[in-house]
């Protein structure tokens, strides 16, 4: 028995019980040192015919409250949560303490038709006193009870344990089994869904977080159990084809879930694109698409603990999808921390050695770079090339395999040289400058010399203006609060001591 469940019914239950029998053997002690006592047991057929049929009045009367009570309260949460009415009816608790007072009503009715003029059922009147004292004690902590089982964040936890353990079930089981648990586990993640898109429109962050992260958890555990799956699981049967997500998609899309043995995440994930995009369209709480790219990654980083790649690219499809919508929303800040998610993610593949993995998200990160640029937003592009700069560095760290990635950073500020677009290159420059004093740092002095080389064509004052911004930061923390917590531009003194060194490259003191 855990400690939950003594403190939510054993312990009140146990004091309700205790103070009322100390009540009422006080006054019975007291009424029998008077003489008005006798022996309690001793039920008198003529003095208990009417008290029998008042117990089982009252059990019923209970019942009557409880369900009143209950219908309430299960009504006013279905109406914002959809199920919650057949979760409550599936409770063993909930199912327990109905069964307890019907019973208990139907034992009161008999009995009170039991007693007779030479006959009084003792036993069964002692029963009937625990049954009707037992069912008033309990019903306060039963209150409490359905209280926080109809709590947001117990219904989303229950959702997500519901789902997990039927896809448990399903691997474990055979394939007519695992079929069948197909729109179980659906309809769950569609429930978590719907639970964060109404906490989203009623503003409510705290709720519709958890039901964000209820899917990653959900996701994640599965993935833990996926290898045991059988072959029919992933494939997409009849009960949940008609889902309006697998309908809309092309044949060959959907032949490519099923071999590619991904349609759970899929569907998750689709989950996911489709709340960040309500999240970016109201843009009530931009906390939500944080934390649906937050989210993403740790499913990420699971896939690749599992080494299961179609999911890992599957990720980095989706996060590609998240920056592509917020650059047409042209949500500056929301770009800048998904880039940090996103970021993280490829640093994760890099510390695996999926290198290949690597290389191919920062040629999407260069590409969203460029496309920010395109549409005036010159700090996401400055944002990416910090991100790609400190993944040149985590690479060249781990084994010197920055060489691909090098390669792509030098790259980045192309287009903008071809346009002449000053400002913009600065900030890429200045990124460039901070990966070759690293270099220098840790001796690789020829991958200084190819920043040095792509930068020679640059005007002295330029170079001069990004050396003298540089110097300039002292401190690593920004000005402001920022949830990446470090100024782009800041180095640390080993790094920026080597500043000298590098511009010495051009001839320059």
């Amino acid at each position: 028995m855990n400690s939950a469940t003594r403190r939510l019914w054993i312990a009140p239950v146990a004091i309700l019980f205790g103070v009322s029998l100390a009540i009422f053997l006080g006054f019975y002690v007291i009424d029998d040192a008077r003489g008005g006592g006798g022996n309690y047991l001793e039920f008198d057929g003529d003095m208990i015919t009417d008290a029998l049929p008042a117990l089982a009045g009252l059990t019923a009367a209970v019942l009557g409250i409880v369900i009143t009570v209950v219908s309430i309260i299960v009504q006013l949460s279905s109406e914002r949560y959809t199920g919650v009415a057949a979760m409550f009816l599936r409770d063993k608790v909930n199912v327990a303490v109905m069964a307890y007072f019907v019973i208990a009503c139907v034992t009161g009715v008999w009995l009170s038709m039991a007693v007779q003029s030479d006959f009084v059922p003792r036993a069964g009147i002692l029963a009937m006193l625990l049954f009707t004292t037992f069912g008033l004690v309990v019903m306060l902590p039963y209150f409490v009870y359905v209280f926080r089982f109809l709590e947001p964040q117990s219904i989303v936890a229950r959702i997500r344990a519901q789902a997990l353990d039927s896809v448990v079930h399903a691997v474990s089981s055979d394939p007519a089994t695992a079929v069948a648990a197909q729109p179980v586990v659906l309809a769950a993640m569609e429930e978590l869904t719907d639970i964060t898109s109404n906490s989203i429109s009623g503003k409510d962050k705290i709720i519709a977080s958890r039901a964000v992260d209820a899917i990653k958890d959900f996701v994640v555990g599965y993935l833990a159990a996926k290898p045991r799956a059988p072959d029919a699981w992933f494939q997409i049967g009849q009960g949940i084809r008609d889902n309006p997500d697998f309908v809309a998609m092309d044949p060959e899309s959907l032949r490519d879930l099923e071999l590619r043995k991904h349609w759970v995440e899929w569907k998750a994930l689709r989950q996911y694109l489709g709340i960040y995009n309500e999240a970016q369209a109201q843009g009530l709480m931009p906390d939500i698409n944080y934390l649906v790219a937050i989210d993403t990654r740790y499913i990420g980083e699971a896939a690749l603990a599992r080494k299961d790649d179609e999911v890992v690219n599957l990720v980095f499809r989706f996060m590609n999808s998240y920056l592509r919508a917020t650059l047409n929303a042209k949500a500056v800040r929301t770009a800048y921390n998904v880039l940090n998610q996103y970021r993280l993610l490829v640093e994760a593949m890099v510390k695996a050695g999926r290198d290949d993995i690597a290389s191919a998200a920062v040629g999407h990160m260069i590409y969203y770079g460029r496309t920010s640029y395109d549409m005036q937003l010159g700090f996401v592009t400055e944002t990416v090339a910090y991100d790609v700069g400190a993944l040149c560095e985590l690479a060249h760290h781990h084994g010197e395999r920055d060489e691909a990635l090098l390669d792509q950073f030098l790259d980045l500020d192309q287009p903008l040289r071809a346009k002449k677009q000053e400002h913009g290159l600065i900030g890429i420059r200045k990124a460039q400058v901070k990966l070759a004093c690293y270099y220098l740092v840790a001796g690789a002095e020829d991958r200084a010399r190819r920043i040095a080389l792509d930068m020679k064509d640059e005007p002295v004052e330029r170079r001069q203006a990004i050396r003298e911004q540089l110097e300039r930061v002292e401190s690593k923390d920004f000005w402001e609060i920022i949830d990446r917590g470090r100024n782009f531009e800041y180095m640390p003194p080993p790094q920026r001591s080597r500043m000298a060194t590098f511009f010495s490259l051009f001839g320059e003191e």
